[in-house]
């Protein structure tokens, strides 16, 4: 390796592979975490391991059955292609590597790969455009904890959000623009929820994604009444932000709106809450409710627009 700068992806992460035992490792390391799950551990963990983890990993199989390729998992399988896809924009400027918080790569397999290739300097991008204490800080903390056991000390730079950057915007236009070309929809802007909690002890993550949804509604020169925001994915009986992307396909049905496009916003690559929570089971449900029409518009994935955006935020790191 010729550089001595390198570019870090990182995501959440995902099963190895489509087995029960990998999910269950999978997401014993997710929940476990003490920044996504901010309970007493005297009482979290033994629901974690006594009820949680055994209901929840065959059901969790099931769903990433229905999204499975032969790439593996969606989020792994375009990940790995956002990767190759900045590394060839940046050429030999730097080296572009990808670790998951969760899973494999393992940060600490990638950082103890570059610091044996005498990387000196580390830029990492998580790709959460919000910021939230359960993504973008653990990650931060998991980073420097990894490089403490590695005596690794590049000189470090971390990309923390970017709900409102120019060329992301505009990225999320774009691929809203070209899915319209068919005809134009109210258009429901899904976002992964959040404890309400967490946002009551001052998580900024909901006024990002505010932020960002209108931002993209005024780029795209959508009225109040033309788009609708709405929070995903909800775990466990505790309240979380809303409104609660089921309670708002509710309304929109009930306000006479019988097809909808949703986007999903927060993710930086389709992944199971986008192909399977979003695109099957509110689908299903929306239909069930009355409405007729309902298109799930992909997360950017490894569109040149979002790679050109992810070059942006790292370049002026690199000198």
């Amino acid at each position: 390796m010729s550089a001595k700068i390198a570019v870090l992806l990182t995501n959440l992460g995902t099963p190895d592979r489509l087995e029960r035992a990998s999910v269950k490792r999978f997401l014993k390391e997710f929940l476990s975490d003490p920044l996504v799950v901010r309970l007493p551990s005297i009482f979290w963990l033994p629901l974690l391991y006594g009820i949680i983890l055994p209901l929840r990993s065959g059901k969790t199989l099931q769903a990433y059955s229905r999204v499975w390729s032969e790439a593996g998992s969606p989020l792994m399988a375009y990940s790995n292609k956002q990767r190759a896809a900045l590394q060839q924009k940046l050429l030999e400027q730097a080296h572009v590597d990808l670790a998951m918080r969760y899973g494999n790569p393992s940060y600490e397999s990638v950082l103890r790969l570059l610091r044996d290739a005498g990387i000196d300097k580390l830029v990492v991008l998580p790709l959460y455009p919000q910021y939230s204490v359960t993504t973008t800080a653990t990650s931060y903390k998991h980073l420097i904890n990894t490089l403490k056991n590695l005596d690794f000390t590049p000189a470090l730079e971390f990309v923390g959000y970017y709900p409102d950057h120019p060329a992301y915007i505009e990225a999320l236009a774009e691929s809203i623009r070209e899915h319209w070309q068919q005809g134009q929809r109210h258009l429901l802007m899904s976002f992964h929820g959040l404890p309400q909690a967490n946002v009551d002890r001052g998580d900024p993550y909901q006024a990002q994604c505010e932020k960002t949804a209108n931002l993209l509604a005024a780029s795209l020169g959508l009225g109040e009444s033309d788009w609708s925001i709405g929070y995903q994915s909800r775990f466990g009986k505790q309240a979380w932000i809303q409104p609660y992307t089921s309670d708002m396909l509710q309304r929109l049905v009930a306000r006479g709106i019988k097809a909808v496009d949703v986007v999903c916003p927060g993710f930086s690559s389709d992944c199971l809450e986008t192909l399977d929570e979003i695109e099957v089971e509110y689908r299903n449900e929306f239909i069930e409710l009355g409405g007729e029409q309902f298109s799930y518009i992909h997360a950017l994935n490894d569109r040149d627009a979002h790679i050109e955006m992810m070059r942006q935020l790292v370049e002026p790191h690199l000198t």
